[in-house]
C-alpha cells in the first residue's frame, strides 16, 4: 500500500545511515554538555552562593552566621566539579532534547509529531517548576525545621564572640555543615522534585498514545501509593517530614495526570463520535 507523501517522512535509509545520524546527534549533545560544564566551572562560586540562599536565610532568622566548612583539602575542587556537571546538564538539556527530537522526528507520522512535540516542550517546563518549588518553598521550610533541633549557645566553642553561659558544662548543638554534604542534599531535593513533576507529562503522553487509561490509573491508586512511598523514601533524606512532603506532591500530580488522561479520552471519544466511528460497548 502506497504511503501519502505528507503522512510520514522518508525513513528508508539503511541501518548504517541511522547509526551515523545517531552518532552525529550524540556528538552534538556531548559537545553542548562539555561546553556548558566548562562555563559552569568558571562560575561555580556564584552558583554555589545562589544554592546557599535557603540555608543562609534559615540561619539568619536565628541570628547565626552563614558558613560551611571544607572537611577535606580537595573538597572545594570536587564541589566545583559537581556544580559544573550538574549545571552543565541543565544548561545543555535544551540542546540534548533538540538533538533527540531531530533523531526520532523523521520516523514519526505528522499526527504523532503534533502529539509528541507539546510534551517535549512541557517536560523542561515542568522540571523547572518542580526545581523552583523545591528551591523557593521546600528547602527554606526544610532547613528551618532541621535547624530547630539546635540547642544551647548557637555559636562554635572557639568563637571569641561567644557569651559566657551560666552553665559552662552545657554542650551546645550547633550547625556546622560540610559544603559537599550541603550541595548533595540540595541537589537531591531539586532533582527529586524536578523529576517528580514529570509524572503528569509522562502519564499524559502514555494516555495520548493509548498505553494507559484514566480508569486503569484510578484502579491502580493503592499500588501507586505504595510505589510513591518507596520512591519518596529512596530519593529524600532519611527523615519522615521530607518523605511526607514529597509523597504528597507526587500523589497530587498522579491525580492531576488521571484528570488529564480523562480529558484526552473524552476528546478522542467526541472526535470518533463526530466521525461516526465510535461504538458503545453496551450496544454490542
Amino acid at each position: 500500500m502506497a504511503q501519502r507523501p505528507d503522512d510520514i517522512d522518508d525513513s528508508s535509509a539503511p541501518l548504517i545511515e541511522h547509526l551515523a545520524e545517531l552518532r552525529t546527534r550524540l556528538i552534538w549533545s556531548v559537545l553542548a554538555f562539555v561546553m556548558a560544564a566548562i562555563l559552569c566551572y568558571f562560575v561555580w562560586q556564584p552558583v554555589f552562593n545562589f544554592l546557599t540562599h535557603p540555608i543562609c536565610g534559615a540561619l539568619a532568622k536565628r541570628g547565626q552566621e552563614c558558613g560551611l566548612i571544607m572537611l577535606k583539602v580537595q573538597e572545594g575542587f570536587f564541589l566545583a566539579m559537581q556544580i559544573a556537571m550538574f549545571g552543565g546538564f541543565i544548561l545543555a538539556f535544551p540542546v540534548i532534547a533538540y538533538q533527540l527530537w531531530r533523531f526520532i522526528a523523521p520516523g514519526l507520522y505528522r499526527s504523532e509529531k503534533q502529539a509528541f512535540l507539546p510534551f517535549l516542550i512541557a517536560s523542561p517546563v515542568m522540571f523547572a517548576l518542580g526545581a523552583g518549588f523545591a528551591y523557593f518553598v521546600i528547602l527554606p521550610w526544610a532547613f528551618d525545621f532541621f535547624l530547630g533541633f539546635q540547642s544551647g549557645p548557637l555559636a562554635l566553642p572557639d568563637d571569641p564572640a561567644q557569651p559566657v553561659t551560666s552553665d559552662p558544662e552545657m554542650a551546645g548543638i550547633v550547625f556546622q555543615g560540610s559544603i559537599s554534604e550541603y550541595l548533595s542534599l540540595t541537589t537531591k531535593f531539586i532533582l527529586a522534585f524536578g523529576l517528580s513533576f514529570q509524572l503528569p507529562v509522562a502519564l499524559t503522553l502514555m494516555g495520548k498514545a493509548g498505553l494507559v487509561s484514566a480508569a486503569g490509573l484510578a484502579s491502580m491508586r493503592r499500588y501507586a501509593i505504595v510505589l510513591i512511598l518507596v520512591l519518596a523514601a529512596m530519593v529524600t533524606p532519611p527523615d519522615i517530614v521530607s518523605q511526607i512532603v514529597l509523597f504528597s506532591v507526587i500523589y497530587a500530580l498522579y491525580e492531576v495526570a488521571i484528570q488529564l488522561v480523562r480529558r484526552i479520552e473524552a476528546k478522542r471519544e467526541a472526535q470518533l463520535r463526530a466521525e461516526g466511528l465510535w461504538v458503545d460497548v453496551d450496544d454490542e
